[in-house]
């Protein structure tokens, strides 16, 4: 294996078996990502005069929406590459979940508690939410980038992670380990730490532009899913064949990705109202 001149490249931080639990820092940094993400959301609900309990209540929700999601939106893939796929697939704690399932289902859970159940608004918290989104998807990946998960096809760019021989990398990468005496395992796309990067950048932008601009309710949830989701659809251009779950030529996270953003672009332009502030 040709070893690449410049690369990224430190040991993981494996999952650790903490008695009858599995420690992995993928779970931590998920939930200081909400954390972070739902606490930016608030102070601009408190900021914008809100009903901040509403919103304390639905991101609530949206925890256990977005556990549920991230969980069982991987499942229609599974079923459609698996056919012994069955139920005792569906309900297990071991199963793959997907940041974006679980984005999903907060917005899905927080929307029931917010407009049905109490018959607001939901476009406003929306609104409140869409950089808190960002932000936690940025926290969040440090977790990936820890245990090194998410890479892609092989590469020679100089942002690849090279995995050294003796790496531990997250189970679903193991085929990509090896052993000395051979000086590299292979240098691959860091596909989380795009999205990372990318993300973060996002953040900056989004909030300038909301000092700059006032949109109509719905703009911003709406700009966000067209971001994210083509975001997506994109890096996991980088991703096909690395083990993930796919609906024929595309990942099931380019299917959702592209769904999620031709849903926000119909939803911005919908609700735009763009004013100079």
């Amino acid at each position: 294996m040709q070893e690449v001149l410049l690369s990224i490249t430190y040991p993981p931080i494996p999952i650790t078996q903490v008695g009858p639990i599995s420690l992995s820092l993928h779970g931590v940094f998920a939930a200081i990502g909400f954390y972070i993400g739902a606490s930016h959301a608030l102070k601009l609900s408190d900021k914008d005069g809100a009903d901040s309990i509403l919103f304390s209540d639905a991101l609530t929700w949206a925890i256990f929406g977005a556990i549920l999601g991230a969980r069982f939106f991987t499942i229609p893939a599974q079923l459609y590459n698996s056919p012994n796929y069955g139920w005792g697939d569906i309900f297990t704690l071991t199963g793959s979940y997907s940041i974006m399932g679980g984005m999903a289902g907060g917005i899905i859970a927080a929307y029931i508690k917010i407009s049905i159940l109490n018959k607001q608004d939901f476009k406003q918290y929306g609104d409140y939410a869409a950089t808190g989104l960002i932000l936690g998807t940025v926290v969040g990946r440090i977790g990936d980038l820890a245990i090194v998960e998410h890479l892609g096809r092989q590469t020679d760019s100089f942002l690849g992670y090279e995995v050294k021989p003796g790496y531990d990398l997250a189970p679903q990468h193991n085929s990509l380990e090896c052993a000395e005496p051979l000086l590299t395992c292979g240098t691959y796309h860091h596909v989380a730490m795009y999205d990372l990067v990318l993300a973060l950048g996002v953040f900056f932008i989004f909030r300038y532009f909301q000092q700059k601009f006032t949109f109509g309710k719905g703009a911003w949830i709406g700009l966000w899913a067209f971001w994210y989701g083509t975001q997506r659809a994109f890096l996991d251009t980088l991703r096909f064949g690395m083990g993930d779950a796919t609906i024929g030529t595309l990942t099931w996270n380019q299917v959702g990705g592209t769904l999620l953003a031709i849903l926000g672009i119909i939803f911005f332009f919908k609700n735009k109202n763009i004013k100079t502030n």
